[in-house]
Formats: structure tokens, C-alpha cells, sequence
């Protein structure tokens, strides 16, 4: 029987800036409805990795493949298309100051998507429901909670019907009491299925989504594996020394 083919499939990915080495041949493959999760220090490659997936950076060396093609990363309407169905999530939201949540939702629909205005307008509102922020459609980013930004950033990627999310410490900007409501939704999204590459410092979190933890260190993957068996059981000494440290930290158990 032939093995299904991953959603997306990542060969020798490298990055530098300057004479510094940001990733060295990172690889990893994801499957349809598969949750991987990104951890490591600050600085381990984390949030390079995500954006050269996506191709916001180019990576200096390495392939990528969407189910079983590969990203040809010189014709520009080729890679606005793959960029449509890899969606990313910023850390710090991305979101339009002078548009309202509606808006910031919608304007891609329009765009990108060229939906008549009317339609895109009921599927950002929909979208915006998912999420619950169906009653502050009309409000500006200035006067959302961080964590409600963070909703309407999830909401603008999920109106685009992407085949894949990337999340790029979607909780790292927030207040405490503030990060429960994002990952309600993340984990909302799991549960429908949603293919999903996460980088995050909330392992106890990302434990119970993940179907597989990478460690990352100096812009390496160091140690990849089952949640549980990287946070009581790594082989390797510096993931036991991280997960336990984080999880201190995070008041997590690991």
C-alpha cells in the first residue's frame, strides 16, 4: 500500500544573516491534520523556520513541497498562491490600525480573493463568529484586548481556507488572563481537524494538541517525538533540562 503523501514536506531548509546561521538543513514533514509543535530557547530558529515555510523569508538553501509538489519560489503568482494555503499567525497580531475587526477580516476576500464585497462581508462575519467576536465586528484594533486581536488575526487567516496554519507564538504578546481565550481557539481548531505547525513556550498547552514536539536549539532540530515522551522520557539531555525548566516557569507540569 503506498504511503499517503505529507501535506507539506520541508528538505534541508537553511537560513543566515550575515555570517550568523539562523537554521542549518532543517527537514520535517507534515501530514493531513497532523499538530507539530516548535519548542527551544529564544533564538533557537523557531520563528525563522515558520516564515521561511511560509516564504515571508526565503531560505538560502532547502525545498519545500505542497502535497507533493514542490514550491517553486521564483514565479511570484506561484507563490502567492502557496502563501494563501500555508496561513500564518504573528505574534504580534499584524493587524490593519485603521480598519475595524469586519474590515481586517474582509479585505482579503476582497482582494485576494475577489468575492463581491457583500458575500466577503458575510464570510468575515462568520469567520469573526467562529471566534467569537461577532459583537465587536465594528471596533479598531485600539480598542480590542490583545487576546480579541489575536482572535481577529485567526479569523482573517481561516477566511482564506488555508490547508495548513502556522502560529508563531500566538500567546507570547498577551497578559496572563488573556491567553486562555486564544487557546480556546487553537485548540477549537485541532479538534476540526486543522493541519498545524506551532511554536510555542506553553508546553503543558501544546502537550495535550501535538502529535509530535520538536526541540530546537541553535537553529537546529535537536529532538523530535511524541509530547510525552520529549517531556519525561528524551533522550536528549539539554530537551530534559528545557522541558523540565519551562515548565517550571510556566507552572506546567513536565
Amino acid at each position: 500500500m503506498t504511503a499517503a503523501v505529507p501535506i507539506l514536506r520541508a528538505e534541508g531548509i537553511s537560513k543566515n544573516y550575515g555570517s550568523k546561521a539562523i537554521l542549518k538543513e532543517v527537514s520535517l514533514a507534515l501530514d493531513r491534520g497532523e499538530v507539530k509543535v516548535l519548542i527551544g530557547p529564544s533564538g533557537a530558529g523557531k520563528s525563522t523556520l515558520l516564515q521561511c515555510l511560509n516564504l515571508l523569508v526565503m531560505p538560502d538553501a532547502g525545498r519545500i513541497w505542497l502535497e507533493g509538489r514542490e514550491v517553486d519560489r521564483s514565479r511570484r503568482k506561484g507563490l502567492y498562491g502557496y502563501r494563501r494555503q500555508v496561513g500564518m499567525i504573528f505574534q504580534d497580531f499584524n493587524l490593519f490600525d485603521h480598519l475595524n475587526a469586519l474590515e481586517n477580516v474582509r479585505i482579503a476576500l476582497v482582494r485576494v480573493k475577489k468575492m463581491d464585497r457583500d458575500a466577503a462581508r458575510e464570510r468575515a462575519m462568520n469567520e469573526l463568529a467562529k471566534v467569537g467576536l461577532q459583537d465587536h465586528a465594528d471596533k479598531y484594533p485600539a480598542q480590542l484586548s490583545g487576546g480579541q486581536k489575536q482572535r481577529v488575526s485567526i479569523a482573517r487567516a481561516l477566511a482564506m481556507d488555508p490547508k495548513i496554519m502556522l502560529l508563531d507564538e500566538p500567546t507570547s504578546a498577551l497578559d496572563p488572563e488573556l491567553i486562555g481565550e486564544v487557546m480556546i481557539v487553537i485548540r477549537d481548531l485541532v479538534q476540526a481537524g486543522m493541519t498545524m505547525i506551532m511554536a510555542t513556550h506553553q508546553i503543558g498547552f501544546a502537550a495535550t494538541l501535538a502529535d509530535e514536539m520538536i526541540f530546537m536549539e541553535d537553529g537546529a532540530v535537536i529532538e523530535a517525538g511524541p509530547p510525552a515522551k520529549l517531556m519525561t522520557a528524551a533522550e536528549c539531555e539539554r530537551t530534559r533540562a528545557f522541558c523540565s525548566k519551562i515548565g517550571e516557569l510556566y507552572g506546567e507540569s513536565a
